[in-house]
């Protein structure tokens, strides 16, 4: 069979391009007699390397969410005969109706359809919310398979769309592997870094909940210890900007704004740092705390979503919405060390359930039904 994969995120930072990279390493590490055809755009091309003969990358240098994508991809795809299709995103060509798969991580475009999360004018934001949301419905009605990565987003799309559970896998994810866990502790100079830490990694959109965080730091400060400082790890784009200017409106200190860290740097980050905090609404894996667990770091994490489904009894909850339980956990870590022992030994074992290989081989599986 040959098997085609939209691996146009694959160069990109985050949870698209993580689960991308990752997928692709340990499939072609699995043992089948499929052939695979790699659709990558121009970083893509230069970044994968198929390391499997039976690996082969075809260019599609298609930006995601936009009308080449709908009107030209999908021709890409057929020139290459492939028997079934695998979509990593639900951003597939509206008409494109041969066989094919399709990974959902999440429905905040659902969940979170807020004009907070666009830049775009009201009128075009509705158009093109619109547009995305019947790509979306088409994804999941017309799939043969839905891969998820959490019985959260499971239930969250039988609940949403008139499909029956038998049409979706759970396809736990698994934790990176860096690939330089050396300490550099001039990294902590270089940001300023000089009192011990809290620490999140991610991408600041509104869902992630980062403005209740920082209003919450405000209170932890005034109320339990301003001798911490607050670090968000994550690419300074117009939704970070966006919260450097509430920060520096009402004058929060001691939070340092990162933008984007190298692979190799993060590790350093994360075994500095005291816990990993975790404020988001809305989920559909959370691969950040699971990494901070990896390091040895305690998490303090949203209790919402799909998050105690996969940090289990390996963190300590808060209700995201209220920035005194945010600020009562941040304390409840750093006054208790018998906690931060408990979290970090649950983290070891907690980790133990998540492997790309793992995944990697139930999607192989899904292929084949």
């Amino acid at each position: 069979m040959r098997i085609g994969i939209d691996a146009r995120f694959y160069s990109e930072a985050g949870g698209l391009g993580r689960y991308t990279q990752e997928l692709l390493k340990e499939l072609e590490k699995q043992n089948t007699s499929d052939f695979f055809i790699i659709f990558v755009n121009q970083d893509g091309w230069k970044d994968y390397q198929p390391q499997n003969p039976k690996f082969h990358k075809v260019l599609a240098n298609i930006k995601w969410y936009t009308m080449p994508e709908q009107l030209r991809l999908g021709q890409i795809i057929k020139n290459q005969k492939v028997d079934l299709m695998h979509f990593l995103h639900w951003n597939i060509p509206f008409f494109y109706h041969q066989p094919f798969i399709v990974t959902i991580h999440d429905l905040i475009l659902l969940k979170y359809p807020s004009r907070q999360a666009s830049t775009l004018g009201p009128i075009k934001y509705w158009l093109k919310n619109l547009g995305y949301k019947l790509i979306l419905h088409h994804a999941i009605i017309a799939s043969k398979k839905i891969l998820v990565p959490s019985q959260f987003v499971k239930k969250d799309i039988v609940a949403n769309f008139p499909i029956t559970p038998e049409k979706i896998d759970v396809t736990y994810e698994g934790i990176t592997t860096f690939p330089d866990n050396s300490l550099k502790p001039e990294i902590l100079s270089q940001l300023k870094i000089t009192k011990p830490y809290f620490l999140y990694v991610g991408v600041s959109y509104p869902h992630k909940n980062l403005e209740k965080l920082v209003l919450a730091w405000e209170e932890f400060q005034k109320k339990y210890s301003p001798n911490y400082q607050l670090v968000l790890v994550g690419k300074k784009n117009y939704f970070y900007q966006r919260l450097d200017k509430f920060i520096q409106k009402n004058k929060i200190t001691d939070v340092i704004l990162t933008d984007f860290i190298l692979d190799q740097d993060l590790p350093t980050l994360y075994q500095k740092a005291t816990a990993f905090v975790f404020p988001s609404l809305y989920e559909g894996f959370g691969l950040p705390p699971l990494e901070a667990l990896a390091f040895n770091l305690p998490v303090i994490s949203s209790n919402t979503s799909c998050l105690p489904e996969i940090l289990g009894p390996a963190a300590l909850y808060f209700n995201p919405t209220s920035t005194t339980d945010i600020a009562k956990a941040l304390n409840h870590l750093i006054s208790d060390p018998n906690l931060h022992l408990q979290l970090v030994s649950l983290g070891q074992e907690r980790i133990k359930l998540f492997s790309w290989q793992n995944c990697a081989q139930l999607t192989l599986l899904a292929y084949l039904k």
